[in-house]
């Protein structure tokens, strides 16, 4: 039999694909990535086998997810269309790396995915193993198989007793990992529509958030968080930390029609605790430390990191030069931020940083104030001189 390695998350359509591919005449090795799902991947190597897979490799991801994806990311200050924090974009890339090098341990031929012929994930997958190892050979169920919805898959997994946590009343198709959620599909896809309360897994509801705000003070050193509340924590923990802490705050919730790469709108859901409060803090700190010219080039560049994030070019050579760029401009993006939750916000109310290059002797409208306020009327006539008649 033909061997393949399938990215495998136990979920409806890589379930299916199993089975599905089985009867192709492919034997099917199931490769489980552990990004901080925090599932009992036990249980999900059970499924894979029992659903007909003949091994399963599954490998614990958190440390390398957050230090190679997570924090160049947050570096760059990289958000799609100023409200996708990427949570779903920056693992794919990691997890093709890993599923490639299953696939040559393997001696396998190809490689599977259960990503829609809609979506982005099938973009990142394809992309980032093609540059890495263009002689396997990639296959893409959902995009062939006979299936025309959900409701149809779900009937094929009943029929042939494949275990999974999707129904009809439930059609929801769910990311996690530890940078964060997403949510699709169901009465989602009607923009109109508010989000039920029971999509919601890592943010509680607003109105059962603390009546009192918490207050955090997150630290950075070149750029990367390393502190809070004064205690030093590893990345891992410290993200699933800041999770917790702005979950129980309901922060990190997000409701957006983006531009897919394929060139269709879709509207998702995210839930982001860790990345809102990361990425609140980072832009803040970069306020501070950053001078003028160096923070508005910066944000140019940050949107393009963003999309090429987005658009599955992780390991391209212009992304890998950004992030020289972007690792240069971090040297002195060291500081705390003091940050207010409450109730759904994050909201920045303090900042310090032995590089600030705030001067209150040069801002202040009080005694002590240094500025020569009779400088500005030439200033403004140079300033304007291109501009008059």
């Amino acid at each position: 039999m033909k061997k393949l390695v399938l990215a495998y998350s136990g979920g409806l359509d890589t379930s299916c694909a199993i089975k599905w591919l089985k009867d192709k005449g492919y034997d099917v090795v199931a490769f489980i990535a552990d990004v901080g799902q925090n599932e009992d991947f036990e249980e999900i190597k059970k499924r894979a086998l029992k659903t007909g897979a003949s091994k399963v490799y599954a490998l614990n991801l958190q440390k390398e997810f957050v230090e190679e994806y997570v924090f160049p990311a947050l570096k760059a200050c990289a958000v799609y269309e100023n409200k996708y924090y990427l949570a779903t974009a920056l693992s794919r890339p990691l997890i093709a790396k890993y599923q490639v090098q299953v696939a040559q341990k393997e001696n396998a031929i190809a490689i599977a995915h259960g990503c829609t012929g809609k979506g982005n994930d099938q973009v990142r997958f394809e992309v980032t193993a093609r540059i890495l190892n263009p002689t396997l050979e990639i296959i893409a169920p959902v995009r062939e198989w006979e299936f025309k919805t959900r409701e149809e898959e779900i009937d094929y997994a009943l029929k042939h007793k494949i275990p999974c946590n999707v129904t009809k009343k439930s059609p929801y198709s769910v990311d996690i990992n530890l940078f964060g959620r997403s949510i699709e599909c169901g009465k989602l896809e009607d923009p109109w529509v508010e989000p039920p309360e029971e999509i919601y897994f890592l943010t509680q509801n607003p109105l059962n958030a603390p009546n009192k705000p918490t207050y955090i003070e997150l630290e950075f050193e070149k750029g990367i968080p390393t502190k809070i509340n004064g205690k030093k924590y590893l990345p891992v923990e410290l993200l699933h930390t800041l999770n917790k802490i702005g979950g129980l705050n309901s922060v990190g919730r997000v409701d957006m029609v983006e531009n897919r790469l394929v060139g269709i709108k879709s509207r998702e859901i995210y839930e982001n605790p860790a990345g809102t409060i990361l990425h609140t803090a980072h832009n803040e700190l970069e306020t501070l430390v950053l001078d003028r010219e160096t923070l508005h080039y910066k944000q140019g560049l940050s949107y393009k990191y963003a999309e090429m994030v987005y658009y599955g070019l992780w390991e391209t050579p212009l992304k890998i030069q950004l992030d020289k760029y972007f690792d240069s401009v971090q040297k002195q993006v060291t500081g705390t931020i003091r940050l207010k939750l409450y109730k759904g916000t994050c909201t920045v109310v303090g900042r310090k940083s032995k590089y600030s290059r705030y001067k209150e002797s040069m801002a202040t409208y009080g005694k002590g104030d240094k500025f020569d306020q009779k400088l500005a009327e030439g200033f403004i006539k140079l300033w304007g001189t291109p501009y008059q008649k």
